[in-house]
């Protein structure tokens, strides 16, 4: 296995942490057990020698797939339930009474595999029911990895995958192909769009969201990263409107989120 000196270990900190706002620092064998395989079986006999490849390289494609391979994407279907539970008796009957022109505006914005966006949009389908067909329920899913990406868009998971989905979502929203996988069905594929986003960017949107979801992400970001990330989301929130977040993180104290409960927070500017 080819090893990584300190100074190899010191640049891939710096290049994550300062173009993916992603902290690496306590992740050295992590680092070195998810890229040194790889390094060699392209040809390469050293990381630095991968790394000064990786970073010269003008298309980007060797800085995104190393990106790949050191982004973390676990997930399931309907993880950390209470909020799921939530979008339905709380977040969605908002929604219904409040926005007229039938158009909700959703972001999952750190999708993985496709699970989180998946288990939302059947959380909404199963809520409107006959009513669904009078909104626009197409939520918009991002991730910084294009690898997990495909995945998501191909929505094909394992019967070990699937054993959190409840019985009658798996029947209703899931196909079981002949290899013994189940694939979700195309209404619920069509309804979101999923696209490559660096949560570093400034976030562009034609209206502001009525709930962002960001889980489980932010616990890799260090405290003024995640800050600036809380007030770019809390910009394009509409008034009103919430945002989901790990169990396992915090919004800050200096947020202008209102806390509503843990792991949720909203867009109330008229706090009295």
């Amino acid at each position: 296995m080819i090893k990584l000196t300190d100074d190899d270990f010191l640049r891939l900190v710096a290049y994550m942490k300062t173009n993916y706002g992603i902290n690496l620092e306590k992740k050295r064998v992590l680092i070195e057990g998810r890229l040194s395989n790889y390094i060699s079986g392209r040809g390469f006999k050293s990381f630095r020698e991968f790394i000064d490849f990786a970073f010269a390289d003008k298309t980007g494609k060797e800085t995104m797939q190393l990106v790949n391979k050191l982004t973390t994407n676990h997930t399931y279907f309907l993880r950390e339930p209470e909020h799921f539970e939530y979008l339905k008796s709380t977040v969605l009957p908002y929604l219904e009474r409040t926005v007229k022109d039938h158009d909700l505006r959703i972001w999952c914005a750190a999708s993985s595999t496709g699970q989180e966006p998946y288990s939302i949009v059947m959380t909404m389908d199963e809520y409107f029911g006959a009513k669904a067909g009078m909104w626009n329920l197409k939520i918009l899913a991002t991730d910084l990895d294009t690898d997990v990406l495909k995945k998501a868009k191909a929505a094909v998971y394992t019967e070990d995958m699937v054993k959190d989905v409840p019985a009658d979502w798996l029947r209703r929203y899931f196909t079981k192909l002949p290899d013994g996988t189940y694939q979700v069905i195309p209404k619920i594929r069509n309804m979101v769009e999923f696209k490559q986003f660096n949560l570093m960017d400034k976030i562009v949107c034609t209206k502001p969201y009525d709930l962002i979801s960001c889980r489980n992400v932010m616990i890799y970001f260090e405290a003024e990263t995640k800050n600036a990330l809380i007030n770019r989301f809390y910009d394009v929130t509409k008034e009103g409107g919430y945002l989901f977040i790990g169990h396992a993180e915090s919004a800050g104290k200096a947020t202008r989120y209102t806390y509503v409960k843990p792991a949720v927070y909203r867009k109330i500017s008229n706090k009295k």
